[in-house]
């Protein structure tokens, strides 16, 4: 596993603990012993990171997960010999992390098939990409290597496409928009994303209006990028939360999480190149709530 640093100044075993799935004290002891190396080279907790420079994770460590299968419904779509499509229900965390070791969609995995990817290490059986707690619907899991493979350069290359939809607060008065606007850490809560021009990404998201409402807009969300927590940020930098996000729209209205659905992908299999497309409803709470906005 490798990607590139995005800020300046900040010490690596702080922001690594904020970026992975463990705890800073064992982040020190990866640094230390080897498992994670800055270009290419060790360096100690305290060192200082720069823009550009590229960390690798060497060796996964399994004890800070725990990983233990559990039992769990999944809403199966799809399943062959080398990936599982699952509509993942609102408040199912995608894999463990220091906060949450058991109870997600990973170990509801583990305890459904033992034939799922090691790429990604024995913390995430299987996780090509994920979608927020609160975010439900479709999402790709490999069951073979070479699979996960191909479906990595997929998504990297933007040739898996989803489609989401989502509920926004406030009424938009444009029946289309394209939100380009870079998107960070935010310097002011770094576990937040925001628009800004200081060590961030390029990001542009697409929106259509489904339909409106009399204060709300049901829309239509296609994503030219992937960054973290994209669509929330855009549709916040654009006065329009998505209804129902406590972090990005600064209430919660509703126990569920923020009505936003990843309802159609389309992709070609990593395997057979077949052309593949599916779609699935929004689940019973987003469509109870919008029959009651009529």
């Amino acid at each position: 596993m490798k990607f590139e640093i995005e800020t300046e100044k900040v010490r690596i075993d702080k922001i690594l603990s904020e970026k992975l799935d463990y705890s800073r004290s064992l982040i020190g002891k990866m640094l230390k012993d080897g498992s994670i190396l800055v270009n290419n080279a060790l360096v100690k907790p305290s060192y200082l990171v720069s823009v550009g420079d590229e960390v690798e994770i060497v060796k996964e460590y399994i004890e800070e997960t725990q990983m233990t299968p559990t039992k769990m419904h999944l809403d199966i779509m799809y399943e062959d010999e080398d990936i599982i499509l699952i509509n993942k229900q609102s408040g199912v965390v995608v894999h463990p992390g220091s906060g949450n070791k058991e109870n997600t969609l990973a170990n509801g995995l583990l305890y459904y098939t033992q034939n799922l990817s090691t790429i990604n290490g024995e913390g995430r059986p299987g996780i090509v990409h994920r979608l927020d707690k609160d975010t439900s619907g479709l999402m790709l899991v490999a069951k073979s290597n070479k699979a996960h493979e191909i479906l990595t350069d997929d998504f990297k290359n933007h040739e898996v496409k989803r489609e989401y939809v989502a509920l926004l607060c406030g009424v938009l008065p444009h029946n289309e928009a394209k939100i380009d606007a870079p998107i960070g850490r935010d310097p002011k809560n770094r576990k937040l994303m925001t628009v800004t021009a200081t060590n961030s990404k390029h990001a542009i998201t697409h929106l259509k209006v489904i339909k409106r409402y009399k204060n709300n807009t049901l829309v239509r969300l296609n994503l030219e990028t992937g960054r973290t927590h994209q669509i929330r940020v855009h549709m916040k930098y654009i006065g329009y939360p998505v209804f129902n996000d406590p972090v990005y729209g600064n209430h919660k209205i509703k126990e569920v999480g923020q009505f936003l659905h990843s309802k159609t992908i389309d992709f070609i299999h990593p395997i057979t190149k077949k052309k593949m497309h599916f779609e699935c409803d929004l689940p019973s709470y987003f469509q109870e709530y919008l029959d009651t906005l009529e």
